[in-house]
């Protein structure tokens, strides 16, 4: 069983982060599948994340999603929050019965820093930059701190759910520090009512983590 990486966020909040190695069978025992996925390496990507929210709570309703005209996945009756997130062959879920939450994984890619100023302010790579600095990493900081910016947004944008959201606009990263292992960063999401978010993320190997629960 590849779990690659768990953890109980808060009293309700967990998140699970699988490396795909199966084949479809094993994930079909507990995964439903909502959609017809034609690419192969896709649908697993699709069943290991629906695998992943029955292997965090054992009882969630995975035959009651339901996805909303912006593709995010939902409940109707908000019996749980969750997200899911996938990149290559990992797949990565967070559930909570009672908070709003988002999670995003991303390979550290060169392509995030040439791209960075279409969703980073200068104020924001700086931040970034600087808290990743002190990282055992043999490759490009610039790569490293440009996917660290990018996957914290997207987890942003997944707890938020409704789409049309500017990240470099509506999604302003106010701090950015390395505390242990885990990165924290502080984000003004002012979409609508602004709101300040916590969020979370991990390297685990050259994959970022990130997540919010708010």
């Amino acid at each position: 069983m590849p779990l690659f990486f768990q953890q109980d966020v808060n009293h309700d909040a967990r998140l699970a982060v699988w490396l795909i190695g199966e084949e479809e069978a094993f994930f079909r025992k507990l995964a439903i599948p909502q959609r017809e996925v034609v690419h192969p390496h896709k649908r697993l990507q699709h069943l290991s994340g629906r695998f992943l929210l029955r292997h965090l709570y054992p009882d969630f309703p995975s035959e009651l999603i339901r996805i909303a005209d912006t593709r995010k996945p939902y409940l109707e009756d908000d019996a749980y929050h969750f997200s899911i997130s996938h990149c290559s062959d990992y797949a990565a879920a967070i559930v909570s019965p009672g908070q709003r939450v988002g999670i995003d994984i991303e390979v550290v890619t060169e392509k995030a820093a040439r791209i960075r100023a279409k969703f980073a302010a200068d104020e924001e790579w700086a931040l970034a930059q600087q808290a990743v600095q002190s990282l055992e990493w043999t490759g490009s900081i610039d790569a490293l701190a440009a996917t660290l910016i990018w996957s914290c947004k997207e987890a942003g944008f997944k707890w938020y759910g409704t789409g049309e959201v500017d990240f470099k606009k509506h999604m302003p990263i106010q701090a950015c520090t390395r505390k242990g292992d885990v990165f924290e960063t502080k984000m003004l999401f002012q979409k609508e009512t602004p709101q300040a978010l916590h969020i979370c993320s991990r390297l685990l190997g050259g994959i970022w983590l990130s997540y919010v629960v708010a």
